[in-house]
């Protein structure tokens, strides 16, 4: 049996010991940020319940590779886990890996349900580990300097928010597995694919007052909603609206988010919001001479943020960092999703924060 450690003790003198469980695409983004920072980090196991999928993994990481999560843990002692698994899977793995004494890091979203993102802060707030949420988009230069904007004021009092997802799933996407497109595993448009613009509303806007949503399953075959729109308004008395779908013809178009305000407007977009369109202030800033570099060219919608998010996990473990997304931060945009399936089902606007 594994020897449970219930502390957040820095680990010093000796690279942090990484494992992931689940080897499907995203999980390439993992290996790569881990192979930038090998110095202070070392995956030493992956995991995946698909003979296939945990073959490549273990082909291109060459470490040990298991079929069960509870094999692993009996066998290697990893710092950190790193969940790469179906939405729908996390808080009972989360659950699991705290009371085995492991830092968990999941990705987006970390739970399909409130209740069970709840659940995940506090085990793991009761056996004394750490929760990481990944939000790597937020780490993008583009959206950086929008944040620090926002951060000095610049836009004066902001008026209106706009952000697109206009991108395209089709059936076959779905098909791949089993769990692709349903509510207990995966989630819609909104949860799913556009789960970092959601995050987007909140992160940089500020706190949400309420929500009125739409959602629909216009052309694809699965439960959840293929397209969605939803109506904002913030208690600082900015509006705003969120437009996405997954029926983009013929590929993924756009990421986009526009934000006007009382003394200037700013455009981000490209496919993933990597591209300034549009930045125009009142009044001059340092910022302003950066704007060319802070663009960049990707064909991808993840984006480039894994290793710069990557880097404050592996700082905060070392006790040279304050973790900048943990559980909480994580909880902030499940709760706008949550409000917005609430409002869609039940046809009438959601107040925040929900109850508990």
């Amino acid at each position: 049996m594994r020897k449970i450690i219930t502390n957040t003790a820095p680990i010093i003198g000796r690279k942090i010991r990484l494992a992931l469980v689940g080897c499907g695409r995203i999980s390439a983004k993992h290996f790569d940020a881990v192979d930038k920072h090998s110095d202070r980090i070392e995956l030493i196991s992956v995991c995946d319940n698909d003979p296939n999928r945990l073959e490549k993994a273990v082909k291109r990481t060459a470490v040990k590779g298991f079929e069960h999560m509870d094999d692993m843990l009996e066998a290697m002692e990893p710092d950190i886990v790193a969940l790469t698994t179906p939405s729908g899977l996390h808080p009972e793995q989360t659950v699991r890996l705290a009371e085995a004494g492991c830092h968990v890091m999941t990705e987006k979203p970390m739970a399909t349900r409130w209740k069970d993102g709840l659940r995940m802060v506090e085990a793991c707030d009761k056996a004394g580990v750490r929760l990481f949420v990944i939000k790597q988009n937020r780490k993008n230069a583009t959206l950086q300097l929008l944040k620090n904007a926002i951060k000095v004021k610049r836009f004066g009092r902001i008026y209106m928010v706009v952000v697109n997802v206009f991108w395209t799933r089709p059936q076959e996407y779905y098909d791949m597995d089993a769990w692709r497109g349903t509510w207990e595993f995966d989630g819609g448009a909104l949860m799913n694919q556009a789960s970092h613009y959601v995050d987007l509303l909140d992160w940089l806007i500020g706190p949400i007052e309420s929500v009125q949503a739409y959602t629909g399953t216009l052309a694809r075959d699965i439960e959840v909603e293929d397209t969605a729109t939803l109506s904002v308004r913030w208690r600082s008395g900015a509006m705003g609206s969120m437009n996405v779908t997954m029926l983009t013809h013929p590929k993924n178009l756009e990421g986009s988010i526009t934000v006007i305000g009382e003394k200037g407007t700013v455009r981000i977009g490209g496919v993933a919001a990597n591209e300034i369109l549009l930045w125009d202030f009142v009044d001059s800033h340092p910022d302003d001479g950066k704007i060319d570099e802070a663009s960049y060219t990707t064909t991808s919608v993840y984006g480039y943020g894994h290793p710069l998010y990557y880097d404050n996990v592996i700082r905060t473990l070392r006790g040279e960092a304050k973790a900048e997304i943990d559980g909480r931060e994580g909880l902030r945009s499940l709760e706008v999703l949550i409000a917005a399936y609430l409002s869609a089902r039940d046809g009438k606007r959601v107040s925040l924060p929900l109850q508990y």
